[in-house]
């Protein structure tokens, strides 16, 4: 009899041990610590979506304790009673609000935010709660609206697009964006070949200047005599069409000369001082420009007048009293 007795004992102990191991294992896993002591508040909610026992119950970011009980009020209908565990050194004062907040992947937890009531509340009273706008709420509320009420205007943006593509008028431009790309194309063809005659051009800039300096080579130091209003001309080849010629005598200001094709690409052009020109030395300059750009300019001088220096050339020769036959020494 007392051998049965004591298997019934131990059975019963190991049983109660098991039980009391089971219940502390769940609150462990739950994170609620048995051997921790704690404080206890509770507060109402109309929505705990996403939050879940053992949630965190946080300050400032710092854990202070978790959710301990969710419970529906059945007597006041719409509300769930949330009780909440705090670290019993933790002092809440009135006017706390116990906030649900939800992170992005619909998580909840409680924050405290800590009322400036120097008063605090005792263990047992109820926090007042509240519910944080999540994530989801702000574009519910916010941008839902306002995509709604750009709707009508993309609908609308999108018909006159429509209609913009679909007008023959932008197929017409698009074929004549076509055709202009052909005309460029072209006119880059044309001005490449313009290009590779630049070289003859400018052989042909040099053949007017070799023309000029040959032609006021022969003027240069030359005198007009009693020709007091002397004829200037300047012959030169390969001006193309219609230079421009200019004529500068000394510090005068330019003359403008018609210069006239004889048909075979020679030029000739004239001018005549309207005015006796005093006698003395003058520089002349002409300046011919082509139509492409190119130019040439040369320089000359001549006397109007005769010129003032002449050269004699002779021989040594000695004088005696009575003659000179150009023959003795200087001595002689």
């Amino acid at each position: 009899m007392k051998q049965i007795f004591r298997k019934e004992v131990l059975i019963g102990l190991i049983v109660i041990i098991a039980l009391a191991i089971l219940f502390v294992g769940i609150d462990f896993l739950k994170g609620v610590n048995v051997f921790k002591a704690a404080n206890y508040y509770i507060a109402t909610y109309t929505n705990v979506e996403g939050l879940a026992i053992s949630a965190p119950v946080t300050v400032n970011g710092y854990k202070v304790g978790l959710v301990r009980e969710i419970n529906y009020e059945y007597d006041n209908p719409g509300h769930v009673q949330v009780e909440i565990s705090l670290n019993k050194n933790l002092k809440v004062p009135r006017g706390t609000q116990a906030v649900i907040k939800s992170d992005m992947l619909g998580t909840a937890s409680i924050e405290l935010k800590m009322g400036a009531d120097p008063n605090f509340h005792a263990v047992g009273d109820e926090l007042e709660g509240v519910v944080a706008s999540g994530l989801m709420d702000n574009v519910s509320n916010k941008l839902l609206p306002s995509v709604g009420e750009i709707m009508p205007k993309i609908d609308s943006l999108l018909t006159n697009i429509n209609k913009i593509v679909s007008d023959p008028a932008l197929l017409n431009s698009m074929k004549r964006l076509d055709a202009i790309s052909a005309n460029l194309e072209k006119a880059t063809s044309r001005l490449s070949t313009v290009m590779a005659t630049l070289p003859p051009i400018t052989s042909d800039v040099k053949s007017i200047t070799g023309s000029l300096t040959q032609s006021t080579d022969d003027l240069t130091n030359s005198a007009t005599g009693s020709e007091k209003r002397p004829v200037i001309s300047v012959v030169f080849i390969n001006g193309g069409e219609a230079p421009a010629v200019t004529l500068t005598l000394g510090e005068g200001e330019p003359v403008t000369l018609t210069a006239k094709d004889d048909g075979t690409g020679v030029y000739t052009a004239f001018h005549t001082p309207e005015a006796d020109l005093p006698d003395g030395r003058y520089t002349a300059e002409i300046r011919i420009v082509r139509t492409d750009g190119a130019e040439t300019v040369h320089t000359w001088v001549f006397t109007v007048g005769e010129l003032t220096m002449k050269a004699y050339f002779g021989q040594l020769h000695s004088h005696t009293a009575e003659y000179s036959d150009g023959s003795g020494t200087l001595i002689q």
